[in-house]
């Protein structure tokens, strides 16, 4: 039996390719959560993430769903034209939930669809090849 969310909370992302759909928008990074936003026609809709670099299952899921009340304390912030994609972090674990409620909060409110400036996907630390130095003649 499938439950229906309840009436205050945004309806959520499911496939993988809604998730890179948002990808490609803005991000907003915060100490608990990284938000992403992009424009795509329809209601707003919200996904989830956690990546397994944060720590073991349990802690995944306990961020994860408290960053879901967050989200469903603050979902009248949320704007009508764009969907959203959480990635938490682990100071979602730590973090004050009022604080936690009114960064998400402000990050619905100001969310921008533009993608960030430079590369997000790459070596780190990579370095241009060296410019090669001129034999001496003679």
């Amino acid at each position: 039996m499938i439950q229906a969310a309840p009436p205050d909370t945004l309806p959520t992302l499911k496939k993988r390719a809604e998730f890179l759909a948002v990808a490609k928008g803005g991000r907003m990074p915060r100490r608990a959560f990284v938000l992403q936003a992009a424009d795509v026609p329809g209601p707003p809709r919200i996904g989830y993430t956690v990546t397994k670099k944060v720590g073991n299952a349990v802690e995944r899921n306990r961020i994860r769903r408290r960053l879901r009340a967050a989200v469903r304390a603050a979902s009248d912030a949320a704007r009508t034209d764009l969907d959203y994609v959480l990635i938490g972090r682990r100071g979602a674990l730590s973090q004050d939930f009022s604080e936690l409620t009114g960064d998400i909060r402000a990050g619905l409110q100001r969310a921008s669809t533009a993608p960030s400036a430079g590369p997000r996907h790459g070596k780190r630390g990579a370095r241009s090849k060296p410019t090669p130095v001129p034999k001496k003649q003679g």
